[in-house]
């Protein structure tokens, strides 16, 4: 808990920081997450935004902090700046407050009011999510928290994972998952072959009118490290996926360090509407990333300091970590009541082995109540 004497000062700090350049501000609220502290802030009748935000190095030396972050929030001026000591967000400890969810919905981590918060892929401004940020922004550990939170509040006959990974690291851990169709895919050979079974897995799907479900994630850690020492034919086939995989039931999770259009083919982009971006290197990089102007996205600290661009709308939040210890005991969990199912090779048909009928259940997390959080 943070002291309320340092909370009062800073915001003296503020006020009095707008009063010698003549702006009329009044901290009105303090918002206090785990990782950093929000000031909202009425600005006077006639008190531009711009000459506040113009103001940004200068309240971070007042604040003492690396940086600040200025937003809009509703009536209020939000000023945002990183706590001196930070505390991790742990999935499993998250999950204690979120009981139901909808179907196919993951949860990516608390917002800036310190609510759970999640992120549907059935909603149409959804559907194919990017990652991107700069080296030891976070990038993998949200990956593995979202898809860890996806199986855990979806059976595997709602819910089917591929996983690419041509680092070699970030994905092997989930490798044990029940809901994977395959091993995980760590050469373009095994990428390739992956990506044709699901697009043909989609073909069959539309050319037969079929229900869109399971419902098939193809979550790729480093798609830029991907498409770099692939054949053109990869890339064909993820850019066929994220244009008509909606109506299929299909959605494609890429993360890259480098959204440019030389490492993510601007077809690929174009398809991923939902954006999840980390700490980057430039406003012009905010903006490669994002799609959108004004994000900050350069301003944020790192560490799971995320920004989640839907549609118009962006939300800051600090994604949940899950370490090397939780990952195994809810692999663990999953795999007491759950058979694996695995890609066969010999056809575009999914095949289900009928361990668990298909249900509108989801899956019971208060396991999870209560357990110790360890943090490796």
């Amino acid at each position: 808990m943070l002291d309320r004497n340092w909370l009062e000062y800073q915001a003296n700090q503020i006020e009095a920081l707008l009063a010698a350049h003549r702006h009329d501000a009044l901290v009105v609220g303090v918002q206090v997450s785990p990782r950093w502290v929000r000031f909202l802030l009425r600005l006077g009748l006639g008190t531009k935004i711009s000459s506040v935000e113009n103001l940004s190095e200068e309240l971070a030396l007042a604040l003492a902090v690396s940086a600040v972050r200025i937003t809009r929030s509703g009536g209020t001026l939000a000023i945002e700046a990183p706590l001196p000591s930070p505390e991790p967000i742990y999935l499993l400890g998250l999950v204690q407050d979120v009981d139901m969810l909808p179907p196919v919905t993951a949860v990516l981590g608390l917002n800036t009011e310190g609510e759970p918060f999640t992120l549907p892929l059935m909603a149409p401004e959804v559907t194919h999510v990017l990652i991107a940020g700069a080296t030891g922004c976070g990038k993998t550990e949200l990956l593995r928290s979202l898809l860890l939170s996806l199986a855990l509040y979806n059976r595997q006959a709602h819910l089917q994972i591929v996983l690419i990974d041509p680092k070699r690291r970030g994905m092997i851990p989930l490798d044990g998952l029940p809901h994977l169709l395959a091993d995980v895919a760590t050469t373009p050979e095994e990428a390739l072959e992956l990506l044709k079974y699901v697009v043909a897995e989609m073909e069959r799907r539309d050319q037969e009118d079929a229900p869109p479900t399971p419902r098939i994630v193809v979550a790729i850690d480093e798609v830029g490290d991907l498409l770099a020492v692939s054949d053109k034919e990869t890339t064909e086939l993820l850019v066929r996926l994220a244009q008509r995989g909606r109506e299929a039931g299909i959605h494609v999770i890429a993360s890259t360090q480098r959204p440019s259009a030389d490492a993510v083919p601007g077809a690929l982009k174009a398809n991923l509407p939902a954006r999840l971006i980390g700490r980057v290197a430039s406003a012009q990089e905010a903006l490669m990333a994002s799609g959108i102007p004004g994000t900050n996205a350069e301003l944020l600290v790192g560490s799971g300091d995320f920004v989640a661009v839907i549609g118009s709308q962006v939300t800051r939040f600090q994604a949940a970590y899950t370490g090397p210890a939780d990952i195994q005991r809810i692999i663990s969990y999953l795999y007491e009541s759950a058979a694996q199912p695995r890609y066969s090779g010999q056809g575009p048909s999914l095949a289900y082995d009928g361990a668990s009928e298909p249900s509108d259940e989801f899956v019971d997390v208060d396991w999870a109540r209560g357990s110790q959080q360890e943090n490796e």
